[in-house]
């Protein structure tokens, strides 16, 4: 556990139990990312992506008189997605908001994205290894999305509510950045061969249920903006 994790986890009051669980989650050497596209890979995912229907409307689900974006383009150990949970706990309890009063919205984008992704693909395509992400133990490559729930991260404490799946089945709103995500097209299409038509498409079916792909991660930052959010540099 990384000591600037630790720091962030006890000053957000956190219980001892919660840190304790927190501490195991994850264990990465540094920020890091899929493996770069290559020009002619980026230019023919490019030219999928233009071909998308990108779906706004989660706009209209930005209704809380208290509204909050949180732009997380690094994996740096879960942070950002732990500070949207920890934001929307600490507004209702101390203002005494009913859950209605509040709006989460979580832009997933840039080195980030494989947190988009269900733990299938992290097994599949060794994310873990990869990106030198260790298990709860911290002495395997991760086989799972560390910031979803699972046998060992899905305990009753404060801890486990905060977790990426917990905060969306609360409400929260998370946009995938669509730029980024041609990173995972590109490792779907290399480990499959597949072109890259059939690659997106397998790739989508990797997402976390409710993840909603925008064209970019700005792009989303900029729609949250206007529907209201305030900008917060998650990571």
């Amino acid at each position: 556990m990384s000591s600037d994790r630790r720091i962030f986890l006890k000053t957000a009051g956190l219980s001892a139990a919660a840190l304790a669980a927190a501490s195991s989650v994850l264990h990465a050497d540094a920020p890091t990312s899929l493996p770069l596209n290559t020009v002619a890979e980026e230019l023919e995912s490019w030219e999928q992506a233009r071909a998308e229907t990108w779906d706004t409307s989660w706009t209209k689900r930005v209704t809380g008189k208290h509204k909050a974006m949180f732009d997380v383009p690094e994996i740096r150990d879960g942070v950002g997605i732990f500070r949207a949970g920890i934001w929307g706990r600490q507004y209702t309890e101390v203002l005494k908001l009913a859950p209605g009063d509040l709006s989460t919205v979580i832009v997933i984008r840039h080195a980030a994205i494989p947190l988009a992704m269900n733990s299938e693909f992290w097994a599949t395509y060794g994310v873990g290894k990869e990106l030198k992400v260790k298990d709860e133990k911290g002495k395997k490559w991760a086989m799972s999305n560390p910031m979803l729930s699972n046998a060992s991260t899905d305990m009753q404490n404060s801890f486990s509510a905060l977790l990426l799946d917990k905060q969306m089945a609360n409400g929260a709103i998370v946009l995938g950045c669509g730029m980024a995500f041609n990173q995972i097209v590109s490792t779907v299409a290399k480990q499959d061969k597949l072109n890259p038509t059939d690659a997106r498409d397998k790739a989508k079916s990797f997402l976390i249920p409710g993840v909603i792909l925008q064209p970019s991660g700005i792009f989303a930052n900029v729609m949250a903006e206007e529907a209201g959010c305030a900008f917060v540099n998650a990571v």
